[in-house]
């Protein structure tokens, strides 16, 4: 063999080489991005699967009941000095809602600013008045029967046992009414079912509650001596 032709053979087989290492390469560099493709999308995949668990367990769980087991351990005075319940707003939701007497729809509880709570509800005043074992006449049943948008925003003080409720506005059917109709109502449709609800004075919780934490979250109740 001539020395041009294996100088040839060399370099063909240098060739050769220099391609079966690059296949190599990018075979494993391949290989790794394969790899590492797999692990993004099996962790993009667990998260959506445990998010969507995470829902489904938040959708099944009962908030009444668990409002419910809060408000009875308030009340069966077994809480220690400075113990303190928190109830969500979801827990206060449910509650309002399956408390609600008949004539009031679809109660919704927000919480703002702390000690500030809106609340809002579809009220039946004539179902309200009947549910109270009073019959409207004619014509104030005309004026009380049927379902309207109720509205109110109020501030919530506490301290030392008590608590003060501030009507700060209220509004049915989207028009705001004054306070001698804000009265009228509480006195008729409100405090026949909720006798301690008074408004506008200082009014003893009961319970050995001594104040009441309001936040955007929900309700903190904090029990005293």
């Amino acid at each position: 063999m001539t020395r041009k032709a294996r100088v040839g053979v060399v370099q063909t087989s240098h060739r050769n080489v220099q391609i079966s290492q690059g296949k190599r390469y990018f075979g494993r560099m391949g290989e790794s991005n394969s790899r590492r493709h797999r692990c993004v999308y099996q962790g993009v995949k667990y998260w959506f699967l445990g998010t969507l668990l995470a829902l489904g367990l938040a959708g099944g769980f009962d908030f009444y009941s668990s409002a419910r087991q809060k408000v009875d351990l308030i009340e069966s005075g077994r809480l220690r000095p400075g113990a303190r319940v928190d109830l969500s707003v979801r827990e206060l939701n449910a509650f309002a809602e399956k408390e609600a007497p008949a004539g009031v729809r679809d109660p919704e509880l927000k919480f703002s600013d702390p000690e500030t709570v809106s609340g809002q509800a579809l009220v039946d005043f004539g179902k309200l008045q009947r549910a109270q074992g009073y019959h409207p006449g004619f014509l104030m049943a005309k004026l009380l029967d049927g379902e309207r948008p109720v509205s109110a925003t109020v501030r919530v003080h506490s301290g030392a046992g008590k608590v003060t409720v501030e009507v700060e506005r209220a509004a049915i059917s989207g028009i705001e009414i004054d306070g001698r109709t804000i009265e009228f109502l509480i006195q008729n449709f409100i405090e026949p079912f909720y006798p301690e609800a008074v408004v506008g004075r200082p009014v003893a919780m009961g319970y050995r509650i001594d104040r009441l934490q309001v936040a955007p979250a929900g309700v903190g109740v904090v029990i005293g001596r």
